[in-house]
């Protein structure tokens, strides 16, 4: 996977860098709020400048935070290692408030760190033509005239661009290919379940904050990554709890987040904590994947601390049972600490999202359901049988299978049901969700 340009958001807290961020992605990536802290990782997004090259982008936490949850070191440290691999950087400043100490500090940090590595100071929150004199004065931290923009009105947004085309040596950006996500993992699951560490693992890198506090990661963080030839971004997201128990608008921002990143996914990694009974927040997200036809790998984490106490398959009947509807959804065992059975979910998401990209020609489609129609038909309704006419595949992620039938309303719950049960017997879809469409014929027609 050739690099791309990297460019790294700096400041201290509060200057706006997740805004800085939105605005160039041209959507909202990171959550914007006013408290201090909120961006804690590094979130990476691709962006395509106007002169049609790419490069990616990472905002990162405040520089001298003060966490509340004791994680000022973790954020200095990804903040060290987006500074290592950037090929540029931003320094951005609070123009509203001119430059402060720890503006300077954080100067003197990167005099120290970056190299020979271009750096453009940014004025950010020029929300006013008096605001520019507060803004220029970051020119005295010693690295030139300051690009002066608000980064919530999108104010001089094109010279920022100019700015970062100017300063990034595209001599062999021939050799870039066409960027590509991938294949897109939510790494979804209740807090402490252990979702930071395997996106870690996964992407062979630091990436996102681990600590066993709870609600460490806030925003949903993209992971690119390349196993075997195959790109992946894993989405790591905030740990849902129930809604009542959020307490503040980062909590509500990140539970939708969260729920979001299910319905952009390709294949949805549900980490089940083993050493817990399963709880209202498991059973939520297992209903907002079957919801939106996610595929799913049950990843039963932190299995080291509980296999004493249970076999696989006891814990794979308990599942079943406890989170209805997903029992086609294959279980991987695994513990994230101790790196055991963390490759097998790499494969088997690769299976899951070639299943729901598979597509069944209509005429063997059709073989199929008069196999399973000569099996069991739909049951009678005052004298009325149902009748399948033919069926056909429309569409892929997620499979969708239509039946053009004579009445819909004799093709209840449990024959469609029993339906999916045996597609999934017969097809190569066993253990991803079936969009199963009943059409009735058109009565106007002709």
């Amino acid at each position: 996977m050739h690099p791309i340009p990297q460019i790294v958001i700096v400041g201290r807290p509060n200057v706006g860098k997740s805004s800085l961020l939105n605005l160039l992605a041209q959507r909202r990536v990171s959550i914007v709020e006013p408290s201090a802290g909120v961006t804690r990782d590094r979130v990476t997004v691709p962006v395509e400048l106007a002169n049609g090259q790419r490069v990616e982008i990472t905002d990162t936490g405040g520089y001298g935070i003060q966490d509340a949850q004791d994680l000022t070191v973790h954020i200095a440290r990804q903040i060290a290692v987006g500074l290592e691999r950037a090929h540029l950087v931003l320094f951005v400043i609070d123009a509203q408030t001119g430059v402060v100490p720890l503006d300077e500090t954080v100067a003197d940090v990167l005099r120290k760190t970056a190299g020979d590595k271009p750096i453009i100071p940014v004025a950010n929150k020029v929300d006013a033509e008096h605001l520019e004199a507060d803004g220029i004065e970051a020119a005295r931290l010693g690295f030139g005239d300051p690009v002066l923009i608000s980064a919530t009105t999108s104010h001089n947004k094109q010279a920022l661009y100019d700015a970062i085309q100017s300063r990034i040596n595209w001599s062999d950006s021939h050799e870039v290919p066409e960027y590509t996500e991938g294949i897109l993992l939510a790494v979804v699951g209740k807090r402490n379940a252990g979702k930071s560490t395997l996106v870690n693992f996964l992407a062979d890198d630091d990436r996102v904050i681990v600590s066993p506090q709870a609600g460490t990661t806030r925003d949903a963080v993209d992971v690119r990554f390349e196993v075997d030839g195959r790109i992946f971004t894993a989405i790591d997201t905030a740990g849902l709890r129930r809604r009542r128990s959020l307490e503040s608008d980062i909590e509500f921002y990140s539970h939708h987040r969260a729920l979001r990143s299910v319905r952009r996914a390709h294949v949805c990694l549900l980490l089940i904590d083993a050493t817990v009974p399963i709880s209202q927040v498991d059973r939520q997200l297992a209903g907002e994947i079957l919801r939106h036809h996610r595929p799913v790998v049950l990843v039963v984490n932190k299995w080291d601390l509980a296999e004493q106490d249970h076999a696989q398959q006891e814990y794979a009947d308990y599942l079943d049972t406890a989170l209805r509807g997903l029992n086609f959804a294959p279980i991987v065992f695994v513990s994230a600490t101790q790196k055991q059975g963390l490759h097998e979910v790499l494969g088997m998401a690769r299976s899951l999202y070639d299943q729901a990209n598979h597509r069944v020609a209509t005429a063997k489609l059709n073989q199929v359901v008069d196999t399973i129609r000569g099996e069991r038909g739909p049951s009678a309704k005052g004298g009325r049988r149902g009748k399948i006419y033919y069926a056909h595949q429309s569409g892929i992620d997620p499979p969708m299978i239509v039946l053009h039938v004579n009445q819909v309303d004799l093709f209840d719950h449990n024959y469609q049901s029993f339906l999916l049960n045996r597609f999934r017997d017969r097809l190569p879809y066993s253990e991803v969700p079936i969009d199963l469409v009943i059409r009735g014929r058109d009565r106007n027609a002709g």
